[in-house]
């Protein structure tokens, strides 16, 4: 379906209307730095601070009330169940105005609920070493008081560093309340929020030339008015946090907005104002952004375990993928050489999950004029440059086999829509919608609309259709049966 070659520079991108100029904000030394780190780093190193100081408080808790001698499988099997019950309560939740006395009645319920527990466990197990009431309730105070203590100065260590490194933001909306959440973000760093921009795709002409606020450098906030604006500004500001002042459901284009934020990673909040919310929107508790509710919300796909189990299986089917087949790879190398001499294998810029690009590899197939064509051509199945080999390596979809290293390095999935080209991405997420948002999830060599016969010069909208489809109805299950559907048509004769 694609050329083959390595793309040069800024080879035929598409023409867009370019997005108000936001930068993030400057180190002292004058260089520009990404802030809070990446994704995975904003979003759940906090977490992971809450999790060392409850288990510091665990392990001080079984210093200072029970004797030495304890079965480690019991003090293990504790350790376990703190984590799940606080991560039941969404205790390791990432809030905006985090309060540990807040959280002091489910911290107290908890231990007491894990120290009763262990405590009948303890009767049966080792009966020598069990324990009363007495010992339950001043464990469960200690436990509860050093999880307050060390909670306390984790949420101090994040105001800090909140203050000293923002989160670049986009606020959605106009009107009143837009207004004052950016004002109160600006008077109120502690929220670890800097407005970089304001969203206003499904406004009017007034409300997009409205002032939203000035930043403390005297400049006005940029507006953004389309869907290409925003995920450009997303990706070149470092974007981690937007906040809607009306439903998403509710605007025209807040569906579209929503699930292009999250597919770049954005953790996105709805604050209502004065004006209650008929649902409770997914996510959990609401929270709060200087007195206005302020509620999380997320898409289906936010399923981080399932997604971990995704991950172990593509590194263990593409491991085990390169090993069993690496002396067909090696036949198929040596085909391609011989026949279409050095250069066996190409690499080419591809778009991968929240719109990052990555270097997919193939067997060569065939050699293109140059970098122009290798990156806006769309279709190469009759191309009469083809040798027989490339051609036989095409039909047979054998040429895709290096793609187990991208698997195995993490640009890919085993299972997921289609990676393609930055010039097309461009252009099919201008005219089709839903196209953007095949990029929550990750990449993969094969997918529901390719296992429906939905590859080489088939609808572009139709494919979007399949894969937003498999992202929204996602298992290790469904996966699995792609997979197996991929194996049964794999030497079918028919090309990509």
């Amino acid at each position: 379906m694609t050329m083959e070659s390595a793309p040069a520079p800024g080879a035929g991108q598409a023409t867009a209307v370019q997005a108000h100029t936001v930068h993030p904000p400057r180190r002292g030394d004058g260089g520009t730095r990404e802030l809070g780190g990446g994704p995975a780093a904003a979003r759940f190193a906090p977490a992971a601070q809450l999790l060392g100081a409850d288990a510091a408080a665990l392990a001080a808790t079984f210093a200072l009330c029970i004797p030495a001698g304890w079965p480690w499988p019991v003090v293990a099997g504790q350790a376990v169940a703190q984590v799940l019950l606080h991560a039941y309560r969404e205790l390791y939740r990432l809030g905006l105005s985090p309060s540990v006395l807040s959280e002091v009645p489910a911290l107290l319920g908890l231990a007491l609920l894990q120290w009763y527990v262990t405590m009948e466990v303890v009767v049966v197990w080792a009966p020598a070493q069990a324990f009363g009431w007495a010992v339950l309730a001043y464990a469960a105070a200690v436990q509860t008081v050093l999880c307050a203590l060390g909670r306390a100065v984790v949420h101090r260590i994040r105001h800090r560093a909140a203050i000293r490194n923002p989160l670049s933001t986009l606020i959605v909306g106009h009107g009143p309340v837009a207004r004052q959440v950016a004002a109160a973000l600006y008077d109120h760093p502690g929220y670890g929020l800097r407005p970089v921009g304001r969203v206003a795709a499904s406004a009017g002409p007034d409300a997009c030339a409205e002032e939203l606020a000035v930043r403390p450098d005297g400049v006005p906030l940029p507006v953004l008015v389309t869907p290409q604006e925003v995920g450009r500004a997303v990706v070149q500001n470092s974007v981690r946090h937007a906040v809607f002042t009306a439903p998403p459901e509710s605007t025209p284009d807040g569906a579209a907005l929503f699930a292009l934020l999250t597919g770049h990673g954005c953790r996105v909040w709805l604050v209502t104002g004065g004006t209650a919310v008929a649902t409770r929107p997914a996510g959990g508790r609401p929270d709060h952004l200087w007195g206005f509710a302020a509620h999380p919300l997320q898409d289906g796909t936010h399923r981080p375990v399932s997604h971990a189990a995704k991950r172990v299986m593509d590194a263990l089917l593409a491991g085990t993928g390169l090993v069993l087949l690496s002396p067909l790879m090696a036949v198929c190398a040596l085909a391609v050489r011989l026949s279409d001499g050095p250069g066996v294998i190409f690499r080419q810029e591809r778009v991968g999950r929240h719109g990052r690009p990555f270097v997919l590899l193939k067997f060569r197939t065939l050699r293109p004029a140059d970098a122009q064509e290798s990156a806006t051509r769309w279709n190469v199945a009759s191309d009469g440059r083809m040798s027989r080999a490339g051609r036989l390596l095409r039909r047979t979809s054998l040429d895709e086999l290096p793609q187990l290293w991208n698997v195995l390095r993490g640009d890919m999935s085993l299972v997921g829509p289609r990676p393609e080209r930055p010039f097309f991405v461009d252009r099919f997420s201008r005219t089709h919608p839903g196209y953007q948002a095949r990029h929550r999830m990750p990449v993969g060599i094969t997918g529901l609309a390719q296992v429906n016969g939905l590859r080489g010069d088939t609808s572009i909208e139709e494919r979007a259709r399949f894969d937003n489809r498999y992202i929204e109805t996602w298992s290790l299950w469904q996966d699995a049966c792609v997979l197996a559907r991929t194996v049964g048509s794999f030497f079918r004769l028919g090309g990509s």
